[in-house]
């Protein structure tokens, strides 16, 4: 149920709606900064959920008229709004603690039950990003990938909040606190940085990542009997959708029915391992002027 990506976003916004809940009112009785800007950064999890939820639908619909590459790119778009929000958070948080700490006000009440809310926090957050890496893995979901490193970071800046108010238990120092929730504001905002450059790569059209290109090209090596060569490979990504298009040199003694089954399988075998990849390959005939071409047509008149 929850292996596909609305599955994960659906998971995702479940988990966290509780765990804001659950801060909220533990900041409230503590009247801990930490503990309500830990509840701030839940919050702009569920409205990232949220949003990469109606991305992913939206992505998911067919290309039509208006649309005829599809509609992948609002998976990046839905990643840079998820940065944007991660930086107006962390903003916030940083003129609240400063503020605390110039007013000083920043007495913290029974921070037994934050210490409880942190733990429980930290549990939660790892099991949840560790869910959702694996599922923004297998379907190259931009935008779950995106909240799967939001929620990571959760982690750290939670057990950050976690140690600090056991160490305010133990001392009385309540000053950590508003400290506490800079650190944590600071870390925020790396993350921001973090996750707006792999959507900001797709929406420039920047090509796919040197892995999978060879991936293309040994597809390309396999078919070297029939194939002379290739050139102009460009590639380039739209959320979760790769777009592949190159030149194909086949030798001049192939049928165009041959060479329509040439590139036919080069595509079949491209996609089985770039799921949701578009291949256009234009097909050139082998002029026998370079070597490589003169010795694979003169193989294919020898066999």
């Amino acid at each position: 149920m929850f292996s596909t990506k609305a599955g994960a976003t659906k998971l995702l916004i479940g988990a966290v709606v509780g765990l804001i809940a659950f801060k909220v009112v533990v900041g409230l009785l503590t009247h801990s900064i930490s503990i309500l800007a830990q509840a701030a950064d839940s919050l702009l999890d569920l409205f990232a959920g949220i949003i990469t939820f109606s991305a992913i639908r939206f992505a998911a619909k067919p290309a039509d008229a208006e649309h005829q590459y599809g509609h992948g790119k609002a998976e990046d778009i839905a990643g840079v709004g998820q940065a944007i929000l991660i930086f107006i958070a962390g903003g916030l948080i940083i003129y609240s603690a400063i503020d605390r700490i110039i007013t000083k006000h920043y007495i913290v009440e029974q921070p037994e039950a934050g210490i409880a809310v942190m733990a429980v926090s930290v549990v939660v957050s790892i099991f949840l990003s560790r869910h959702l890496w694996k599922v923004a893995r297998r379907t190259g979901s931009i935008a779950l990938e995106a909240n799967a490193r939001n929620i990571a970071t959760d982690v750290y800046s939670t057990s950050a909040v976690l140690a600090g108010l056991a160490i305010l238990r133990f001392t009385g120092l309540n000053i950590i606190d508003p400290i506490l929730a800079i650190a944590v504001a600071v870390y925020i905002l790396k993350v921001a940085l973090d996750t707006i450059r792999k959507p900001i790569s797709g929406l420039l059209d920047e090509k796919l990542p040197p892995s999978q290109e060879v991936v293309i090209e040994d597809c390309l090596k396999k078919h070297s009997r029939q194939v002379s060569g290739y050139h102009a490979l460009r590639t380039r990504r739209a959320g979760s959708q790769s777009y592949i298009d190159l030149h194909l040199v086949i030798a001049g003694d192939i049928s165009l029915e041959q060479a329509h089954q040439i590139c036919d399988q080069v595509e079949v075998e491209i996609q089985s391992v770039l799921r949701e990849a578009s291949v256009i390959i234009h097909v050139e005939p082998c002029d026998y002027e370079c070597e490589q071409c003169a010795a694979t047509c003169s193989k294919r008149r020898t066999t």
